[in-house]
């Protein structure tokens, strides 16, 4: 099913949703909300000639090196998000509020609000809104909606009307062989709206980066005696895939099947299947090939062939996802295999849940991910929502990570839990669009996963250094539905980069070494900071708003005194197969993959990346929300962390451990091999060479108070929680079932810390 939103339509349609997915709402109790708190703040004149600079609003590729021309002043900028901010009061009962959300001794406890209530008692006031939108109308533009959360403002005009009311030119840049539109300066805005604006999201087109990797077509052969449906065994891996393997012979392709085994992701869930009653919704910015009638340009229903090969559900009334387009319809763009990876793999661990893809197109100066995640929220359409792209921090801009703050907020109020994938550049995520197979921008993350609001999921790979790997852990010829994981199997941290070796695994690599191996690669996680020194690739340096501090919740063993918000919180599998060999299997014929099974096998798309780790995740808090409901509790969870973290520090880390085989009561498989330090250029901030002079690379570490490498690699997996992948990964049926007991149960505040960042 395939729908289309204007202002109106986008209403009807949420209407549409939440009476189609009453079972969810039905649990979501109404918060007595108290009168509004909301009061004028915008008290003077809006005078045009007395301003003041939004700094940190100018993306760093936007410099005079890859500056090529001046936009045109006829230009369209079009759904501009004016970020608003609340007051100090307003945040601080905001806070308050959500604490009490989470807490069984609180009479808020798992009392959610709608937008609308969100917007009465947290958001801007509506005359400070009038005042707003009246100076943007003066200079022309169109106002397109006020958000229910009163915290957002889209708005369209052109380049010449953003450089006469924001004081800042759109200039055009070429980078990687690529034209964008980006403001050459930061904008202002008068004075006397400062109080209620935070900034503009956004006056560029660089994007965000899907957090996928993918290789060409493979083809899974038919399997001698192993019937149609046999393990996903691939007798002679594909090029590049299992070098880490003693015996080259075979690859171990990841279908549903398998990671239900490999996490015991129960079959059953309150007594009926796994996902009944649930809606999960993915944000995208590129249409799929899935629905009726197809959307332009596509040839086979990708999620109907993947659904049919794999046994799952197909023909009832969740067991299709409906397609939500947000605005204009992007069609079909680049990161299709993005969407069919997320929307094939939630509605494989929740098969009868019900997906709602929800995209946007991309326009000259904002991103269809923003647009169609603000969508969601603000139309409140499901309890979970998964997003798989990524942008650290820095590259956010000061506006886009308040942006992205107050839209997971407001959503974790509602009693939405968000869960976004880390990244899969290691501990290197602002080097995301360097081009290079190597970091010069130090120890980063990702600010849409850094906030306190949302689970961040990284990545693991299958351990194939473990006793008896592959055969004590893979089948190899009879199955079901294309199983062919026995079992747990245990993990290491996903790093497929030169650096998984150590301190000296890049030592042999220059800058000009080919690559593949040098690549950046691996599940992300640190410490968030956007504050990164030199960024020396741009030549310039960059500075931003401290990162996040430490949330209440995140606190435990192994954890870090750093005073700051620390990814990922938990990791599943989330490799390519360069060296275990295994990947997951998804279906994508515009690629070649169509996994229409045929006489002599079936053809397919090998992918990894943590944009596996978020959307499998997300359908395990359907479960979790399932089996709330069906325990006659709410259905809705909100922040998740404020429940994985208590239940992590009650179980035995001795007795968990991934490696030793974790016990049959663990929830969390503590990941303690491995890193997700990744290669570096000489003389960059982090890394172990500090001659910038030199062709060697180097590996990220962490830096003493002087700014001095200290050995110790960014970042080790440790027993507890580690900033590669942070409470390890789950055992699905443990963590569904324990949840009930678990939520709103707080850990006692922590002990005041020194910390330093770096």
């Amino acid at each position: 099913m395939r729908f289309t939103s204007s202002k109106i339509l986008g209403i009807a349609l949420a209407l549409i949703v939440l009476i189609t997915c009453s079972t969810n709402l039905s649990a979501q109790t109404a918060a007595t909300v108290a009168p509004p708190t909301s009061i004028a703040r915008v008290t003077q004149a809006v005078n045009d000639s007395n301003r003041v600079t939004l700094k940190g609003n100018t993306h760093p590729l936007a410099n005079g090196k890859n500056e090529t021309g001046v936009a045109p002043d006829s230009l369209p900028m079009e759904r501009m998000l004016l970020v608003l901010k609340r007051s100090p009061d307003q945040q601080a009962a905001l806070k308050a509020y959500m604490e009490g959300q989470q807490s069984k001794s609180s009479a808020n406890f798992h009392q959610w609000l709608t937008p609308e209530q969100f917007g009465q008692q947290y958001g801007v006031s509506d005359s400070d809104i009038q005042a707003v939108t009246a100076w943007l109308q003066a200079h022309g533009f169109q106002v397109n909606r006020v958000a229910a959360g009163k915290m957002l403002i889209e708005f369209s005009g052109t380049a010449g009307q953003v450089h006469e009311a924001f004081q800042t030119q759109i200039h055009k840049y070429t980078v990687k062989r690529q034209d964008h539109w980006a403001n050459a300066s930061d904008p202002t805005i008068p004075s006397a709206l400062t109080p209620v604006i935070a900034g503009v999201n956004t006056l560029n087109n660089f994007g965000k980066k899907a957090t996928i990797e993918r290789r060409g077509a493979a083809t899974r052969t038919t399997v001698s005696g192993g019937g149609a449906g046999a393990p996903l065994v691939l007798t002679g891996c594909p090029q590049n895939f299992g070098t880490g393997l003693t015996s080259n012979a075979n690859c171990f392709g990841v279908g549903p099947a398998d990671f239900n085994a490999i996490y015991n992701v129960p079959a059953l869930v309150g007594g009926v299947a796994p996902g009944t009653g649930q809606t999960i919704a993915i944000v995208g910015d590129s249409d799929i090939c899935t629905g009726s009638p197809l959307p332009a340009g596509c040839t086979a229903d990708d999620v109907l062939n993947f659904r049919t090969l794999f046994g799952l559900p197909t023909g009832g009334p969740t067991n299709a996802p409906q397609v939500i387009v947000d605005g204009a319809d992007p069609g079909i763009g680049l990161d299709e295999l993005e969407g069919d990876l997320d929307v094939e793999y939630s509605g494989a661990i929740a098969p009868n849940a019900q997906i709602l893809f929800v995209v946007a197109a991309n326009t000259e100066t904002s991103d269809g991910i923003d647009l169609a995640a603000e969508h969601i929220v603000d139309n409140n359409l499901a309890p979970v929502m998964n997003e798989s792209f990524g942008s650290c921090e820095v590259f956010l801009l000061t506006a886009g990570n308040a942006f992205y703050s107050a839209l997971w907020e407001q959503a974790a109020a509602q009693g939405i839990t968000v869960v976004i994938s880390t990244g899969d550049t290691g501990s290197a995520s602002c080097d995301d669009n360097s081009g290079f197979g190597f970091a010069q921008d130090g120890l980063t993350v990702s600010g849409i996963a850094s906030t306190p609001f949302n689970v961040a999921a990284g990545g693991t790979d299958f351990d194939f250094t473990a006793a008896g790997y592959p055969q004590n852990f893979w089948n190899t010829t009879s199955g079901t539905n294309f199983r062919t994981a026995k079992g747990y199997i245990p993990e290491t941290t996903w790093n497929e980069s030169c650096a998984q070796s150590g301190v000296t695994g890049c030592n042999a690599f220059t800058v000009n070494s080919p690559a593949p191996p040098l690549q950046l690669a691996g599940g992300s996680g640190g410490q968030s900071n956007c504050s990164v020194g030199v960024l020396v690739d741009q030549g310039q340096e960059i500075e931003c708003e401290s990162g996040y501090p430490k949330p209440s919740w995140q606190m435990g063993s192994g954890m870090p005194a750093d005073g700051a918000r620390d990814i990922p919180d938990i990791s599943l599998f989330s490799a390519l197969g360069l060296l275990s060999g295994s990947f997951y299997v998804v279906c994508e014929s515009d690629l070649g993959g169509d996994c229409v099974n045929g006489g002599s096998g079936f053809s397919f798309i090998p992918v990894g990346g943590t944009s596996a780790a978020a959307p499998t995740f997300s359908a395990i808090m359907a479960l979790v929300n399932q089996n709330m409901l069906a325990s006659g509790k709410s259905g809705r969870q909100g922040n998740a962390n404020f429940v994985l973290y208590p239940m992590s520090a009650g179980q035995s880390e001795s007795s968990c451990s991934s490696s030793l085989g974790p016990a049959s009561n663990c929830i969390f498989n503590d990941v303690t091999k491995g890193n997700n330090s990744q290669p570096c250029a000489g003389g960059t901030f982090n890394c172990s060479n500090t001659n910038q002079n030199s062709s060697v690379l180097g590996v990220l570490e962490t830096v003493d108070n002087n700014g001095n490498p200290t050995g110790t690699l960014g970042f080790n997996a440790t027993s507890g929680y580690d900033l590669a992948t942070g409470l390890g990964s789950v055992n699905v049926t443990n963590l569904v079932t324990g949840w009930p007991a678990a939520a709103g149960a707080r850990m006692r505040p922590r002990a005041s810390m020194a910390f330093t960042r770096r």
